[in-house]
């Protein structure tokens, strides 16, 4: 059975860093592409980053490339998001998802991340 868990959201003020983390099981993160998400107050869900470790491709959102950064550990069955230089508009539950091609199948629940100015 495929699961995803994303964990590691908290209250940061604007400039810090949190690391998000999404621990798989049911397959390795070689096996799909596993992405990270965000839906903040009444906004609808966003790509934020994603990653397919068999073909080492990452990719980032124009809001978010430059501070976050998306890595994959096959030991640990566990995909991180680095954000650094955080900002108020980062605000937002983050979540992780799998699936072909970073085409999200399978979700995981949220984490959320608040930023404050």
């Amino acid at each position: 059975e495929v699961q995803l868990q994303a964990s590691g959201g908290g209250l940061v003020q604007a400039g810090k860093s949190l690391r998000l983390a999404c621990s798989v099981s049911g397959f390795t993160p070689d096996d799909y592409g596993i992405g990270w998400f965000r839906q903040a107050p009444g906004k609808e869900r966003e790509g934020v980053s994603c990653i397919i470790g068999s073909d080492g491709y990452t990719h980032y959102s124009d809001p978010v490339k430059g501070r976050f950064t998306i890595s994959s550990d096959n030991a640990k069955n566990t995909v991180y998001l680095q954000m650094n230089r955080l900002k108020p508009e980062d605000t937002a539950v983050y979540y992780c998802a799998a699936g072909p091609q970073c085409v999200p199948e399978y979700w995981g629940q949220g984490t959320e991340v608040t930023v404050s100015s």
